[in-house]
């Protein structure tokens, strides 16, 4: 697409630019180390910087300009209002454009949103081309720059949706309007920005609001808000889950001592076995979900059972599991946490841990954005530690945290409260024995993936 195109899509004009017929051939990119010859930066504007300050920069690395707000010295699409609405512009135009043959895939919920997509993403290559959602690119930023990834020979456009407030994901589909809509569940995840479920089970319920009449829900069964969403749209429905009013559902489900869970997979067209190469038994609904999607592409249930089963782990920090050389088993689970995940990953612990007779160890810093839950949750998560009877528990950082450790203490579990993660790191490297499996999980904001990461790495002052 020329410049001159895009300037006329988003509404902008030309500055500093010598050729307005230059094309743009690659994605776009809103990190100047990133550039590359063809593709477009995004100069958006931050807390602590300014992508205006970069433009150049980009285009020395072969950027063709820069969308922005004020000229910057170098070829740019300047626009008047915001940079970031005018690439929502732009992403609008390409999915009714270019890339009007394409099904879009949305997806949301509590959580899960990012392992359901990952599973999405290795199910339908299987039925064509796919472009998805990279990392957790979830917001309004992600979007248009997910949707500058595909060409007119994409198939599935697979996108993640986020929320932190009601019509966050109306803005969304106005961009990329669904043709699937996948709604994973309902949980208290930034629960302290909705204000309730409720609200939350409202927001999330946007995206089946988006679908047109010969679109697609797909709803999960064993989640009474995310059920009940099937009122809010005249799209088909199609439900998964453990329950038995699930039309695509997982019956005799085991667990392996790796904590990787199998299934049979039954739909109305027949049941194939599923060996879920990922750990927690979370990952039956992420992956019963993309069953569903992976039927809908016109892929029969042997077929889909076997992608299910060789689908990996694509995005860090999520149940990301490491033996090191001394037999200590790491399980990086850092990149987010709320109350769902939280019990979901200790049971996951408990479980990896018992089938090895080994000792459970949880590394815990805060869960964000609960609101006037947060005390009850992180003592909920204390409690259920205690139930669990895990080995050690580890809380690490503020008053959050800590509420967790004095709950699990007061439940009986033998947990300790560390004020950061060096002092964290010096008591797992003097206590850690072969065999042991940690889990490091909290809140993205905590950054204990720094910790997960560490751990990893020989002991400075030890043998190995």
């Amino acid at each position: 697409m020329s410049l001159s195109a895009i300037a006329d899509i988003v509404g902008g004009r030309l500055t500093d630019v010598l050729d307005p017929h230059a094309l743009v051939t690659a994605p776009a990119v809103f990190d100047s180390r990133e550039a590359a010859p063809g593709s477009l930066f995004i100069a958006l504007g931050g807390e602590h910087t300014d992508g205006h300050a970069y433009a150049e920069a980009a285009v020395n690395k072969g950027a063709v300009a820069a969308l922005v707000t004020r000229p910057v010295g170098a070829p740019a699409i300047l626009v008047e209002d915001d940079v970031l609405a005018a690439f929502g512009r732009l992403g609008r135009h390409l999915v009714h454009g270019a890339l009007n043959t394409a099904t879009v895939v949305a997806i949301t919920g509590s959580a899960g949103k990012t392992s359901t997509k990952d599973f999405i993403a290795q199910v339908l290559p299987a039925a064509g081309s796919v472009v998805a959602t990279p990392q957790s690119f979830n917001n309004e930023i992600g979007l248009p720059l997910t949707i500058t990834l595909a060409d007119a020979s994409t198939r599935f456009l697979v996108l993640e949706m986020g929320a932190r407030g009601i019509g966050h994901i109306r803005s969304l589909t106005d961009i990329a309007p669904p043709d699937i809509s996948v709604v994973t569940n309902v949980g208290t995840a930034h629960i302290g920005e909705f204000g309730g479920r409720d609200n939350i089970a409202l927001a999330k319920g946007e995206l089946i609001e988006a679908l047109p009449d010969e679109g697609l829900a797909v709803l999960n069964a064993d989640d009474g808000l995310v059920q009940a969403m099937a009122e809010r749209t005249s799209a088909r429905v199609v439900t998964y889950g453990l329950s038995e009013q699930a039309e695509v559902r997982a019956r005799e489900v085991t667990v392996d001592d790796l904590g990787r869970a199998a299934y049979t997979l039954r739909t109305p067209e027949g049941t194939a076995r599923v060996q879920l190469g990922l750990v927690g038994e979370v990952q039956i609904h992420n992956s019963l979900a993309a069953a569903v999607v992976g039927r809908e592409a016109g892929l029969d249930v042997e077929h889909v059972a076997d992608l299910l089963s060789s689908a990996t782990g694509q995005s860090r920090w999520r149940m990301e599991t490491h033996t090191r050389p001394d037999g200590v088993t790491i399980v990086n689970d850092a990149y987010n946490a709320n109350p769902h995940s939280m019990r979901s990953s200790l049971t996951a612990l408990a479980t990896m841990a018992r089938g090895r007779d080994q000792r459970a160890i949880a590394v815990l810093g805060q869960m964000n954005e609960l609101g006037a839950d947060a005390r009850a949750a992180h003592e909920e998560i204390g409690r259920h530690t205690a139930d669990l009877a895990l080995d050690h528990v580890i809380t690490v950082g503020g008053e959050e945290a800590g509420w967790i450790q004095t709950a699990a203490s007061a439940a009986g579990a033998p947990a300790v409260h560390l004020p950061d993660q060096d002092t964290a790191l010096q008591l797992l490297h003097s206590t850690l024995r072969s065999g042991d499996v940690v889990l490091v999980k909290a809140s993205r904001g905590v950054r204990l993936e720094q910790l997960a990461d560490a751990l990893l790495q020989p002991d400075p002052d030890g043998e190995g």
